[in-house]
């Protein structure tokens, strides 16, 4: 049943918020979002409120005035907490009665703890943060034991990409194998979003550290390193978005998905617009010493420089997002998924609101997870985390062959390539 309704997603309309599927209460549940001042968490907070009214939502941020004006746009259920996440004995104070911490401030990029992570396990409360580093990642998966000893249920990298990435990613192969169409033998995930998706300085100090990692990628079971922003490709995204150069990126997906799905050769690019940023990026790589990328002091000095200028060309070229991720099986057989929307801003916070309210809802056993595995997510409740996510999306297709999606399809050799 599960499997023919997944199916089906390929043929359905983007849901509004009217049409997702009711599920068990969550009212009366408590959130806290750090970094709820932010783009990432104050969208995500802003889709809480509208997919489930009657949680109690606290904004976590350390500008007073922001959160202000946050929780009156959010209205009566809503309150503000002003404190910085290292401060332990805070973050204690303000996880006091909280059934979910949604962690949202970024970036992610070389930080060298997880102590949201910890200070919620101690507290016995459930967990969820956007991370998009292979590093944090890891690290936060190393506190599977507490977690379960806990009973707490947490999910790393549970936002847009990575995360309903991911989730696409784990039902492609799903249904590949239930339909017995061959092995699994190549994932590959694309990403593109105009300019800094509407995102702000956050996202482009995600972007600059991420220019300082070597990228991991495997091909046929080996784990290789390739250079950032390299190996560019262009990707047909379908409607709405159409044909993009993206590049190699050291993404977490890539090697959650390798070890948990199994999958031999795995790979993300990611690519933006105006083209001229791209070329910015690749020339960064080259250019600008690595360590100078992964110091987060120095990129955000970078950031201020950058920020002005970003902003005035965020303003006409938009914030579209699309993540295509494509499965080749033995056999030739070949399945792709896309999920695009004219606005990350908005379409971030719905993805990380549909994972927050799957927490909510039980879909998550304890220990911490990654959202591919069935323990983060359930199976049964990946629909309806999906179909949550693509709310307003543009375009939102599974299980499709690529000249079904493409704007100009064609014959493409499978030529071997991470």
């Amino acid at each position: 049943m599960a499997c023919a309704c997944m199916r089906h997603w390929s043929s359905i309309r983007p849901p509004t918020v009217a049409s997702v599927t009711p599920q068990p209460e969550t009212g009366n549940s408590r959130v806290l979002v750090l970094g709820g001042t932010g783009r990432v968490g104050g969208s995500a907070a802003l889709a809480l409120s509208k997919l489930s009214p009657d949680l109690r939502i606290t904004i976590a941020g350390r500008n007073r005035e922001k959160g202000a004006s946050m929780v009156a746009t959010l209205g009566k259920n809503a309150e503000f907490s002003e404190f910085d996440i290292n401060d332990v004995k805070a973050l204690e104070s303000a996880l006091t009665d909280v059934d979910l911490v949604v962690h949202a401030a970024g970036p992610f990029q070389q930080t060298e703890n997880c102590v949201v992570l910890e200070t919620a396990i101690r507290a016995k409360t459930a967990y969820l943060d956007v991370c998009d580093d292979t590093s944090y990642a890891l690290r936060a998966k190393s506190f599977m034991n507490e977690a379960l000893a806990a009973k707490v249920p947490a999910i790393t990298t549970g936002g847009i990409y990575p995360g309903v990435s991911n989730v696409m990613a784990a039902e492609l192969v799903r249904v590949a194998k239930s339909e017995n169409k061959g092995e699994p033998e190549r994932l590959r995930f694309y990403y593109y979003t105009a300019g800094t998706g509407g995102a702000g300085p956050t996202i482009l100090a995600t972007s600059f550290l991420l220019l300082g990692e070597e990228v991991i990628a495997y091909n046929k079971g080996e784990k290789i390193k390739l250079r950032p922003y390299s190996g560019m490709v262009n990707i047909d995204f379908g409607k709405g978005i159409g044909k993009r150069d993206v590049y190699l990126l050291n993404l977490p997906e890539v090697t959650s998905t390798h070890e948990v799905l199994g999958v031999p050769t795995v790979s993300a690019r990611f690519g933006t617009a105006p083209f001229f940023w791209n070329w910015a990026m690749d020339a960064m790589t080259r250019f600008v010493p690595s360590e100078v990328l992964r110091d987060r002091s120095k990129v955000q000095e970078m950031v201020q420089l950058f920020d002005p200028v970003v902003r005035v060309i965020d303003g006409y070229a938009g914030e579209r997002v699309s993540l295509r991720v494509d499965l080749d099986c033995s056999g030739g057989r070949q399945t792709i998924g896309v999920f695009s929307h004219k606005r990350l801003s908005i379409s971030v916070g719905h993805s990380v609101a549909a994972f927050a309210l799957a927490v909510l809802e039980g879909s998550t056993q304890p220990g911490v997870w990654f959202p591919e595995e069935p323990e983060g997510i359930a199976i049964e409740a990946r629909e309806l985390l999906l179909e949550r996510a693509a709310q307003g999306t543009i375009n939102f297709v599974m299980h499709k062959a690529p000249w079904m999606v493409e704007t100009n399809p064609k014959e493409v050799g499978l030529g071997i390539y991470v």
